[in-house]
């Protein structure tokens, strides 16, 4: 059962909907624990001051701004607990904007709001209120003794919260001083690519569905991690080395991947041609060797997984869990 995190109220006019916020996503990365190589003993990090290398207590640490090499402005605990935002429990709308208007380079985490107690039916209102509008709010509320910005938008019969960047947070274009285009500017591109391009974009388009896309290198390295756990010899696989493409003009790389998409062949001449249907490939298995940082596979996984599978099924269980973990 989804636990709040933080409760409080949305508030804008003289309407207050008291709300619940809950998580919106659950990262599923690999965590590793630090063990000293020969004997796996765990590995932990202690505090030392660089002066004389002695092990410095929590409540001993201060915190410092360094305004100049070696120059650093102490706050206390106290002078930093005075400057924290006030502990408002409001979600306090300030606009009403375009979705389209906000750029997803603001967006930062994003979250569910739930009604509270009694606020059932004035939350429904809003939310309809907010689909029917076709509008986002821009609030500001505190969250872990920090003020935030936030989008508030309907999805489906709930309310969803995104935390935002400020707009000094975020890095202009024009403040990377030529780093993008370090060599020369490109010249622009000539209206017949570009109509190219746009059909390529256009053969491309579907609708997106989340569930097609799969954390590839996440599902190799739990593979990896059952395959040892498991007691099985691992063997690194061959890097496969990245082919340049074969046509000599960006044209002709457009042309070429048109008409692969459509299921054609271009002739010498540049015509298009029908090509003969290819087989459809075979279905691939969980364990793949597309990324660099993942080829290690167990050389026998594959053909030896079958007998295997009922021994260390718990194994494989156990290793899963802890990597989860």
């Amino acid at each position: 059962m989804a636990r709040a995190i933080w409760s409080g109220s949305i508030s804008f006019g003289l309407l207050n909907v008291p709300v619940k916020l809950y998580s919106a996503v659950s990262k599923q990365t690999v965590r590793f624990r630090e063990l000293r190589e020969g004997d796996g003993s765990r590995v932990k990090h202690k505090r030392v001051a660089e002066s004389d290398g002695k092990e410095v207590p929590y409540e001993k640490i201060v915190k410092g701004y360094e305004y100049a090499p070696d120059q650093y402005v102490i706050l206390t605990k106290d002078e930093l607990s005075d400057l924290e935002p006030q502990r408002s429990r409001a979600i306090e709308i300030q606009d009403f904007v375009d979705l389209d208007d906000i750029d997803p380079i603001y967006f930062e985490q994003p979250y569910y709001l739930g009604p509270d107690k009694g606020a059932a039916r004035a939350y429904a209102l809003l939310v309809q209120a907010m689909k029917e509008s076709h509008k986002v709010a821009i609030a500001r509320f505190v969250l872990r003794n920090k003020e935030h910005l936030a989008a508030i938008r309907p999805m489906g019969d709930v309310l969803t919260l995104t935390t935002m960047r400020f707009h000094d947070e975020v890095t202009s274009p024009g403040d990377l001083d030529g780093e993008v285009f370090e060599e020369e500017k490109p010249k622009k591109p000539d209206q017949r690519e570009i109509e190219m391009a746009k059909q390529l974009i256009e053969s491309l388009t579907g609708d997106f569905k989340p569930n097609s896309y799969r954390d590839e290198y996440r599902e190799e390295l739990l593979d990896l991690l059952e395959s040892k756990a498991a007691g099985k010899e691992v063997v690194s696989a061959p890097t496969e080395e990245v082919k340049p493409t074969k046509a000599p003009d960006l044209m002709a790389a457009l042309e070429e991947s048109l008409a692969a998409v459509k299921g054609e062949e271009v002739a010498t001449d540049g015509k298009a041609s029908k090509a003969k249907p290819k087989p459809k490939p075979k279905a691939k298995s969980s364990s793949r060797s597309k990324s660099p940082s993942s080829k290690s596979k167990s050389s026998s996984s594959k053909n030896d997984s079958a007998a295997t599978n009922t021994a260390a099924g718990s194994k494989k269980s156990t290793a899963r869990k802890k990597a989860k973990a």
